[in-house]
């Protein structure tokens, strides 16, 4: 399995930016899909961002979408989710998720990743 840490997590106002980013090790095949989910108290995890590095065909959720950039580096190791607008709707744990695959299925679900990062927490004020 792939090995992930988040960063980049912190607390901002309603209208601001966080960049998270997503150090990936430990991969064995090919292409992998990979994703931003996140995860507010009492509620569903949800994948609101992912990518499948082979051909980077992206997916966002409608409630990001406009808002929220996912991207890799060139030696796609590294994954970055871009927040812009953030709203306090926004608030939760950011997870990143991958799965070697030869392509994504979107929407993301829970079910389809087995290596998750720890996660990282983004608090959005009002």
């Amino acid at each position: 399995q792939v090995q992930l840490v988040e960063s980049g997590g912190g607390s901002v106002q309603a209208g601001g930016s966080l960049r998270l980013s997503c150090a990936a090790s430990g991969y064995t095949y090919s292409n992998y899909c990979m994703g931003w989910f996140r995860q507010a108290p009492g509620k569903e995890r949800e994948g609101v961002a992912a990518v499948y590095t082979g051909r980077g065909v992206t997916y966002y959720a409608d409630s990001v979408k406009g808002r929220f950039t996912i991207s890799q580096n060139n030696a796609r190791n590294t994954l970055y989710l871009q927040m812009n607008s953030l709203k306090p709707e926004d608030t939760a744990m950011y997870y990143c998720a991958a799965e070697a695959s030869y392509r994504c299925s979107y929407p993301p679900r829970r079910s389809g990743f087995r290596s998750w990062g720890r996660g990282t927490q983004v608090t959005v004020s009002s």
